[in-house]
């Protein structure tokens, strides 16, 4: 567990399982892609990691922080940020009637490493 554990904390990059799975068999050979996720699992479950749901694929972070996201629609990055108004949950409420516990954000768009290219042309 320590071995996925310390791949999912050595990227910024919310990595997917399958991503740690590809790492994870350069340190441990014989691993299979169920004790990865079995172990991210376990890690979630214990709050060594965030599970971040992007659209059906489960990513993992070292950031336990709350904290949003900026998603890149190009190249999948996502990237931290933090957003949150403590108003927003006021918000919710007095239009929605909706109690919110937690508020998490997903901001869709194109990072700068795209934009910088999109002016070039």
């Amino acid at each position: 567990m320590e071995t996925i554990k310390g791949i999912v904390y050595s990227t910024n990059s919310h990595p997917t399982a399958d991503w740690v799975f590809g790492q994870a068999k350069k340190k441990l050979p014989n691993i299979s892609l169920g004790t990865v996720y079995r172990n991210l699992k376990r890690l979630s479950k214990k709050g060594n990691v965030r599970t971040i749901q992007d659209g059906t694929i489960m990513r993992y972070d070292w950031n336990r922080e709350p904290h949003d996201h900026l998603k890149c629609k190009i190249c999948g990055d996502l990237i931290d940020v933090r957003l949150l108004d403590e108003d927003i949950k006021k918000t919710v409420m007095k239009k929605y009637n909706f109690e919110a516990d937690e508020v998490e954000m997903t901001i869709i768009g194109t990072c700068n490493k795209h934009n910088t290219i999109m002016e070039k042309k």
